[in-house]
């Protein structure tokens, strides 16, 4: 050491020192910013999040349900893969949805829409007759030997992308009530009611999201959106007491600890389990509820299962991951300019966090339990491959952003493309508007004569 840099070691302060560290730390985080702003700048930025969230939300779903229902398969007399090894089937069904969700070109997925409607409609009419089978007190579900999948999971897609079509069609007419809700609402009102005859609160209440958030993109004005809700209300009071065992749970919620040991148990028990996880939680594969003390742990409860087993930090993975969702979504939808795609990648985007929201709340009560899966994560095989086809339909949305549509057709797909064999989107071509005809003006005495024509207002959407 020099005799000038001993000198300055020995004249620094430890005030100095301090000050120097802090601005070390300052140039790291402007330094990852600046990085992570470049990186979020890239033209696929966005296909890649899709990807990377659908990837962990998935592992996180396998690691979970094979920890919840190990001790469900080994209590029913099978071996302790029982569960978790139909849950991988559905993982990989899904993945094949997921790559045509990816692949297919969207405007076809647009032109198939109508017909998907009808199908999945006719599928709800088909499942109360005596083809449908009746599982946990609704009959709901289609059974093909040892696998059962439901309708309703299948029409809320469909819902969102035929509803999209036809409110971008006439998004110029969106300023009169009978444009705007006819036909989406009406369709969408006998879904309801084909739902609510099964009875699935839930399915009813996921489907009531993606009508409001279609006619929300769509610009609908604040009343209307009273007007629904009211409705809507009036459809979960009625499936709320139309079976006993939901009017026992509306009641527990309002009223708790008056049934510890019935209506409110398991609420009751996921608390606990929530409890007992803490910051750090008690370890993968270690949680006691699992036993028999949460029912349907590795299903409708499988959050309270992650606190438990993973504690704060796990919940805080998992809801950081939808969030990001949020974030992405949007970010998707607000970077295309077709406004077919804007308005199917929010209304998808908004089912699936508001499904993962709903789960949450019923499980730390704030909401009373209503059946509704956590996406990709509780075991399920129709809400896991219906939900990996949505998210293959969202990164088909992030590739027709206008930078990524340019960069994939000027430097080729990329390693995933090429592994996926994955078409070039086509860019956004707006539909040609045909010229205005003229007409004669009307003439001194007519009815129209001195009369302002009424402007039209169009609805460009919530964008």
């Amino acid at each position: 050491m020099t005799a000038l840099e001993e000198s300055k070691s020995t004249t620094d302060s430890p005030a100095d020192r301090g000050q120097g560290k802090a601005r070390e730390r300052v140039g790291r985080l402007w330094a990852a910013r600046t990085a992570l702003t470049a990186w979020l700048g890239r033209p696929l930025a966005s296909f890649h999040l899709v990807l990377a969230i659908c990837a962990l939300l998935i592992v996180i779903g396998l690691v979970m349900v094979l920890s919840a229902s190990a001790v469900i398969s080994l209590n029913a007399g099978s071996s302790a893969y029982t569960v978790f090894g139909k849950q991988v089937i559905f993982v990989l069904v899904g993945l094949v949805l997921f790559w045509f969700g990816v692949r297919v070109p969207l405007r076809q997925i647009r032109a198939l829409s109508p017909m998907a409607l009808w199908v999945c409609v006719f599928m709800l009419i088909l499942v109360l007759t005596p083809l449908g089978s009746t599982i946990n007190g609704t009959r709901s579900w289609f059974t093909l030997g040892p696998l059962s999948f439901q309708p309703v999971e299948f029409a809320k897609l469909s819902l969102a992308l035929w509803g999209a079509h036809i409110l971008v069609i006439k998004r110029g007419l969106l300023h009169q009530y009978r444009h705007l809700l006819v036909p989406v609402v009406p369709v969408a009102l006998l879904m309801f009611a084909l739902v609510m005859l099964q009875p699935d609160l839930g399915g009813t209440v996921t489907l009531g999201v993606v009508l409001i958030a279609l006619l929300w993109f769509a610009g609908a004005q604040l009343r209307l959106f009273g007007a629904l809700a009211l409705g809507g209300l009036a459809g979960v009071v009625l499936l709320a007491i139309g079976t006993q065992y939901r009017l026992d749970r509306v009641v527990s919620f309002l009223n708790p600890g008056s049934d510890s040991l019935g209506a409110d148990y398991q609420s009751d028990q996921a608390l606990y389990a929530l409890a007992d996880g803490g910051l750090f939680g008690q370890g993968l594969g270690q949680g006691p509820s699992k036993w028999k003390y949460l029912p349907n742990v590795h299903n409708d409860f499988i959050f309270a299962l992650i606190g438990e087993e993973l504690g704060f930090l796990g919940c805080a993975l998992v809801l950081g991951l939808f969030g990001m969702l949020a974030v992405v979504g949007m970010r998707v939808a607000t970077r295309n300019i077709d406004p077919w795609i804007r308005m199917v990648a929010a209304t998808l985007t908004v089912w699936l966090v508001a499904q993962a929201a709903i789960n949450v709340c019923y499980v730390v009560g704030l909401l009373p339990v209503t059946g509704i899966t956590l996406p990709l994560i509780s075991s399920g095989g129709t809400s896991v491959v219906t939900t990996m086809l949505v998210f293959g339909v969202l990164a088909n949305c992030a590739r027709h952003e206008p930078e990524a549509v340019a960069a994939l057709r000027s430097q080729g797909p990329g390693r995933f493309g090429r592994l996926m064999r994955l078409p070039a989107p086509e860019p956004y071509q707006p539909p040609i508007r045909r010229k205005p005809v003229r007409r004669p003006a009307p003439q001194r005495g007519s009815a129209t004569h001195g009369r302002q024509p009424t402007p039209r207002r169009n609805l460009g959407g919530r964008f």
